[in-house]
């Protein structure tokens, strides 16, 4: 069942935008503050230097490498270029590392209490709409942790997104493979996972897994992409740290990452052709868990998504 509330709701009353910062013609750097989490929320907000008037709303997320408030999707993504000439407004939260992009049930030593379903589907959307001129249609995509929170989030209050986008990330999070995924992904950050969804195998899981929940998501237009975990002409040509060991290190850590997605990503694909659902295939046979293949993507993920915008 759905936690957020529906579409007429608005957003809680002391939830507002506090800031904002129109730091070039296409890009502003705001802060809300989310009365859920009971503090403010940085997110950058992208809109066309050639366009005015109401346009639709791409919510992009992140990894959960992204730390503190930054965005891994302008330091790495190159989307500040990429969407400057495109009629849509992005919008690019920070300052979710480690959370899966979720309303925990209890509160974490190391993070707290993350509330960040209630930010991104109750009380975000009417702020954004209101200030940056939506019309009101949205799509919501993300890179590895995010490419999971995309498709739950979707699933979880399916009247917000028309279109949903993973790359690299792990949809089906109450399998065995996706839960162990996940609970290894928290653990990098001393996270435990039994506060966010409750213990192994337990509804909280199965609650948040789009799997579950594949009606939710017809109609959508559907994008999944990973890389398989094999070694590219990128990955070789990346500059190599003075410690060749650590490079090697991290290398193979991003094909092993990648390898856990590309299986996690193909389950899904073939569960949502069981359900009868069409997706666009961006599932790929080289590339590993890096931003290149990422950057790499986006192109070919707005084109197939922008049509259902």
């Amino acid at each position: 069942m759905c936690s957020a509330a529906g579409p007429a709701a608005g957003a809680p009353a002391h939830s507002r935008i506090v800031s904002v910062v129109q730091e070039s013609a296409t890009r502003a750097q705001v802060w809300v503050y989310s009365a859920a989490m009971d503090k403010q929320i940085k997110l950058f907000v992208l809109t066309p230097r050639t366009t005015t008037g109401p346009r639709p709303t791409l919510y992009l997320l992140d990894g959960a490498g992204s730390r503190g408030n930054t965005s891994g999707w302008r330091e790495a993504g190159s989307v500040d270029e990429f969407f400057a000439d495109k009629d849509v407004t992005v919008v690019l939260p920070t300052g979710a590392y480690g959370t899966q992009y979720a309303d925990w049930e209890r509160r974490d030593p190391k993070v707290g209490k993350p509330m960040w379903e209630t930010f991104l589907t109750r009380e975000l959307p009417p702020l954004i709409d209101s200030r940056f001129e939506s019309d009101g249609s949205r799509a919501i995509a993300g890179v590895s942790m995010g490419g999971q929170a995309a498709f739950t989030l979707a699933a979880r209050a399916p009247w917000l997104y028309r279109a949903v986008a993973s790359l690299s990330g792990c949809p089906p999070v109450s399998s065995p493979q996706g839960e162990a995924y996940v609970r290894a992904t928290l653990a990098r950050g001393g996270f435990d996972a039994d506060n966010m969804w409750g213990p192994v195998g337990s509804r909280g899981w199965r609650d948040h897994d789009p799997a579950r929940h594949l009606e939710r998501l017809r109609g959508k237009t559907l994008y999944l992409y990973s890389g398989a975990g094999r070694l590219g002409p990128a990955d070789v040509a990346r500059d190599v740290t003075p410690e060749e060991g650590l490079y090697q290190a991290v290398l193979a850590a991003s094909s092993a990452f990648e390898v856990a997605t590309d299986d996690c990503s193909r389950r899904f694909a073939g569960q949502l052709r069981d359900a009868g659902l069409p997706y666009i295939d961006g599932l790929r046979t080289v590339g590993t868990h890096h931003w290149y293949y990422w950057a790499q993507e986006l192109p070919r993920m707005w084109t197939a998504i922008a049509p259902a915008l």
